[in-house]
Parts: C-alpha cells; structure tokens; sequence
C-alpha cells in the first residue's frame, strides 16, 4: 500500500486500524519523551541542589576549623596538612594573598593560581559567599566542578581572610544524568514495543467487526440480502451497529421478498386479466363474425347470438367495474360513507333483489339476524355489495333445493356477520386462498357459472376498509360459511 507524505500528516486516507495504532504510539512516545525530559531535569536539579547542600556544609566545618585556629594564634599551614580529603583548598588572608592552596594528586595542572579562584576569594574578602562551577582539568579530561568560596571571621564578625573550597567528586555529574536518560529512553522503547503490540491488537478487535460490517454491505450491495454479520460478544456502540445492520438487513430482505411477492402478483395479475378478457372477447369476435357474414340464416338463431354476445359484453363490463372497485379500495382513494346501520333491515332488502332468481333455482333465503341487533358504524352501498357477492357466490355453489342462512352475533365492540349456505363446499387445499384476485377452486365450473374470481377480493377489501376481517369455514359437500365482523355503532 502507498502512502504519501501528506496522508501520512492528515491521516485522512489511512484504514481506521493504522490510525488508531499510529495514534497510540505517538501518545505512548510522547509521554515518554515528556517523563524523560521532565525526570532528567528533576535528576539534575536534584544533584545540583544536593552538591550545593554537601558543599555548604562542608564549607562551614572547614571555616570553622580554620576560624578556631586562627583565634589560638596557630597557622592555617598546620590546619590545611591535616586534610586527607580530595579537596581544593585556598586560603586567602585579608592582604590578598595566598599563603596556603592544596588541591588532590590526581589532578593534573596547578588550579591555585587559576584566574576564576583569585577571584572567587577577592570576593569573598568583601563579605559575600560564592558558588559556581570551576573547571577541573585531570590526566583523562575536563569536567566542571563546584566550588564555594566564604570569608573567615572573627567571634566579633571582622574578617580575617577568605577560603575557596572545591569537591571534584561532587561534580554535576553528566554521566549520571546521561545514564538517568539513557534507562528512561530504554525503558520507553520497550513500553513503546508493547504498546504497539497491544495497539495492534485492539486495533484488530475494534476493526475487525467494522471490516465484517463492510463486507456484509458489499454483499447486499450485490443483491445477497441474506448477508448478516456476527455481533461481537461486547455490548459497545460497535456491538449496538452490528445488530442494528442485521436488523436493518432483516428490514432490507423482508421488503425484498415483498416486493418479489408484488411483482408476481402483478404477473399472475395481467395473466388472469389477459385469460379472463380472452375468453369473452374470443366469444365475442366468433359470435361477430358469424353474424357478420351471414353465416346464421334463422332469425330465432341470430336473436340467441345476438343474446350471447350481450352476456359477454356485460361480463366484461362487470369485470372492468370489479377491477376499478379493486383498484380504489386497495389504494384507499375510496371514501366511506360511514353511518349507523340496521343490518338486520339491509339483509332484508337485499335478499329481496336475490329472491327471485332463487325461488326459480329452490333455494331458500332465511334471514336469521334478530331484530334487536345493535346497530353497526358502515356505509351502507358497501356493506349491501359486500352480502351481494356473498349471496351470489352462494347461490352459484348451492344445488336445487338448497338453502342460505344469514347470521350475526354482537361480540364485545364489534358484530359477526355470517353467510352459510348448504353447497358442495371448499377443499382445504384450496380455502386460505380464496380471497386472492382471480382466484378459483374450480376454474372450468367457474367459467361456467360467470365469476371473476374478484367478488371475495373486494369484499376483503370492503370489509378491510371498515376496520374488520374476513375469513372463511368450510369442508366439502358439508358448505361453506364465510364471516365478517364491523364496528358497533
């Protein structure tokens, strides 16, 4: 993988797992430069201000020995030559001059005559105490040391001379300093060697749901809808998204193989249509032709055909209406008028209309729906088109001497409404779809008979429409009962 200089600044085309590695190692590298510099300077301050500290002390002992001896009338000489200390020793007295320097044999050039420490103790001749660093110059190299330089005094505070003190072991040593550093730096080397092994290895376990994630996508970008990832075991905000995606897919493929479903009802749709249509039309056109070029020559004959074709034509207009009705209800453009009904009074009037055509056929009608039946909220056109198809279907399936039976049964807020007839009945391979546009458990007697295969479809949707449900009951040669519930008024 190429990575330029620029991205490498901005991280802005870098994978989300380099990143939060990189970002580790510059937090662990800069707190480990920050406790180097800061632990280096705390060693060096703390060396210095323990060398001061020794060297003061040191000072003050010497001053005092040499102040006591003083004050006994003995020479410093005697006082210096007991000191087996590696010690830069100057004594100046208060004419300026040096009557004693010492200083140890491992130092190689004569340091009692440096410029730096006649002026050290001219100072301190003038009351001051002095510290700084004076340059030690052994067989090997040259190292700064420090030194104090005090005046000596009397009880009585005069001043009788000055004194230069210097440790060269009690330099600022930089090799300790350097060392300090140096363990530090190893120290953070190897932190850094860790932190990078375990950056990568969390870098791992938070990408590694996100690349799953990615993949998953990728495939239900390719149409594989039945794509989900495995949560991670943790309940994190990536653990959160990795359900959320596999509830969002479940979303994604039920919608999916709805609108597959669709389509295949559109499909088998225009081919019911387009069958449905065909037969009529075919009828129509041999009918058409027939008479067209005379080739029925007896009027009685010609007035059958005549007849034939207006069957044709009206079933064709009946199927046009059904399918419109079809079309308003399902897309809800339909607007009911919504009233309180007497279903008992709208059964009657109904089966009126279907009384005589079943008088001829010997089919009874009885309307078993009480009187004191409450009052259902329906649109009253509707509901008597909903128990028109509901008759009609019933009387095309119920042989001579038959009956039909019409019910209802408050039930809590809402009234059971049935129709049952004494007909051949439904196989059960075939009842939970009756419902279905187009759909016939018997196709050819269906033909024969003139259903569409839509009446119960738009009654479903009536019925829908008013916020109740459908369903049917029934086993062969016993009849069918189909039922239907609506608001109580």
């Amino acid at each position: 993988m190429r990575v330029r200089f620029q991205d490498i600044l901005t991280l802005s085309s870098l994978p989300l797992r380099v990143k939060l590695v990189v970002s580790y190692i510059v937090v662990v590298l800069g707190t480990i430069i920050t406790l180097t510099l800061a632990i280096g300077f705390a060693a060096q301050s703390y060396i210095a201000s323990k060398q001061r500290q020794t060297l003061e002390e040191q000072a003050s002992y010497w001053a005092d020995q040499l102040e006591y001896h003083y004050a006994r009338g003995e020479s410093w000489q005697n006082v210096v030559e007991s000191i087996k200390a590696p010690l830069i020793l100057a004594i100046a007295d208060t004419n300026g001059d040096q009557p004693v320097c010492i200083q140890p044999a491992f130092i190689s050039q004569d340091n009692c005559e440096h410029p730096q420490l006649k002026q050290a103790l001219a100072e301190a001749l003038g009351g001051r105490s002095i510290y700084g660093d004076f340059p030690i110059t052994t067989r090997h190299n040259t190292y700064p040391a420090a030194y104090i330089s005090v005046p000596l005094q009397t009880a009585d505070h005069k001043i009788i001379g000055a004194m230069f003190l210097s440790e060269p072991q009690l330099r600022l040593d930089a090799m300790l300093v350097r060392q300090v550093n140096l363990s530090i730096l190893e120290t953070g080397v190897i932190v850094a060697l860790l932190a990078t092994l375990f950056s990568l290895y969390l870098a791992h376990r938070l990408t590694q749901p996100l690349k799953s994630l990615t993949e998953a996508a990728e495939q239900m970008k390719q149409g594989k809808y039945t794509q989900r990832v495995t949560p991670p075991k943790s309940q994190d905000e990536i653990g959160i998204l990795a359900q959320t995606f596999n509830e969002m897919a479940d979303t994604i493929e039920a919608d999916m193989n709805e609108l597959r479903h669709q389509e295949q009802a559109r499909r088998e749709l225009l081919a019911n249509i387009a069958h449905d249509l065909a037969t009529p039309l075919t009828a129509i056109q041999g009918f058409s032709e027939a008479l067209a070029d005379d080739l029925i020559p007896d009027p009685v004959a010609r007035q059958e055909t005549a007849q034939c074709i207006r069957r044709e034509v009206q079933r064709l207009r009946r199927m046009v209406v059904e399918l419109q009705q079809m079309s308003s209800l399902e897309s809800g453009r339909v607007q009911l008028d919504l009233a309180p009904l007497q279903i008992h009074t709208l059964v009657d009037e109904t089966l009126t209309v279907l009384e005589p055509e079943c008088i001829q056929l010997q089919i009874t009608l009885h309307n078993e729906i009480p009187c004191w039946m409450p009052a259902v909220q329906a649109d009253s056109d509707r509901i008597t088109q909903v128990l028109l198809n509901l008759l009609d279907n019933a009387r095309r399936h119920t042989p001579t001497g038959g009956a039909i039976h019409i019910g209802a049964l408050p039930q809590q807020r809402e009234v059971r409404v049935w129709v049952r007839d004494t007909g051949e009945g439904i196989d059960l391979a075939d009842l939970p779809h009756i419902f279905k546009r187009f759909y016939r458990a018997d196709r050819a007697r269906a033909n024969t008979t003139g259903g569409s295969g839509l009446g119960l479809s738009i009654v479903k949707a009536i019925i829908t429409a008013h916020g109740g449900k459908v369903w049917a009951e029934s086993q062969p040669g016993e009849g069918t009962c189909i039922s239907f519930t609506l608001p109580l008024a």
